[in-house]
């Protein structure tokens, strides 16, 4: 039995679709069961409520082999409550029942000259090292940006520009959430591998934001320009717009570290390279959002 968090996010719906076909059979958390796809809930057992309450999770991993584990977003908590604090019910139960093998997401930054002051990435390692002193066997899948991402834009893209935080001339990687998908389903379904590990999961190649709106401008054949949004004034968008204080500024410790290099550091070759590049994920995923 194989348990899948966040199925109806951008990488636990990929998830669950790579896991389908497998032969395992899936159990799902939602908050809302009502979203899930119909061949979500034709093919699978779904306990309702939050992974985050220690009851639900209790139940759903109650017989379970692997667990596949995504914090959801919640800005309005401190990084840490965000994630450690989250997770906390969930390492219980985990170790409580004795599951063997769990699959986490979170982010480049683990041993690197950042991990203790890159904000949200060092609340997400801190993570981790809670799911590991379950004594579980853990693959923490370490992502960069995801191009999915690019989808909270469309309406500005439909203008012509793009906004972030990151120097425009800064090359990093990127990695669809179809990838990340297929990667943790491989994880979980050959369950041959032992002990504790963060494996970087990229794109093909290493873009800069200037270059990522130069192939937008291509696929959609209209001019399309990255401007860059300075920290300060960032930090006061999140909370203009609803972020606790503690928050937004690991969100700003998070891109600092990126600006500085951190997502540079893990070499490409001791990870997974997802086959989807920007360009095809541009024409498949962005160019039908923004003609809709």
């Amino acid at each position: 039995m194989i348990v899948v968090t966040t199925p109806t996010g951008h990488i636990g719906q990929h998830v669950v679709r790579s896991l389908l076909d497998s032969g395992e059979p899936l159990r799902l958390i939602a908050r809302d069961p009502t979203k899930l796809p119909s061949a979500f809930l034709d093919r699978t057992e779904v306990v309702a409520g939050s992974h985050g309450d220690a009851g639900t999770i209790d139940r759903a991993l109650s017989g379970a082999d692997a667990v596949f584990w995504l914090c959801p977003p919640t800005p309005v908590a401190t990084p840490a409550a965000a994630t450690v604090e989250f997770t906390r019910p969930g390492a219980a139960a985990i170790a409580r029942h004795g599951l063997r093998h769990v699959v986490v997401v979170t982010n480049l930054g683990r041993d690197t000259a950042w991990q203790d002051r890159a904000g949200m990435v060092t609340a997400s390692i801190a993570m981790v090292d809670l799911l590991r002193a379950t004594g579980a066997s853990v693959r923490g899948l370490a992502l960069p940006a995801l191009m999915d991402n690019a989808l909270q834009q469309v309406e500005a893209i439909r203008q012509g520009q793009m906004f972030g935080p990151i120097d425009p001339d800064r090359g990093l990687p990127h990695v669809a959430s179809t990838d990340v998908g297929e990667a943790a389903a491989q994880f979980l379904t050959d369950r041959s591998w032992e002990g504790q590990e963060d494996v970087p999961v990229v794109g093909p190649e290493n873009y800069s934001y200037r270059e990522l709106a130069a192939i937008i401008s291509e696929v959609l054949g209209t001019e399309v320009h990255y401007q860059q949004i300075a920290l300060d004034i960032l930090k006061k968008q999140f909370m203009a717009r609803g972020m606790a204080e503690s928050f937004a500024q690991g969100m700003i410790d998070m891109f600092h570290a990126k600006n500085e290099g951190m997502d540079n550091v893990a070499p490409p070759v001791s990870g997974i390279i997802g086959q989807t590049s920007f360009q095809q994920w541009a024409r498949d995923k962005l160019r039908p959002a923004v003609a809709a």
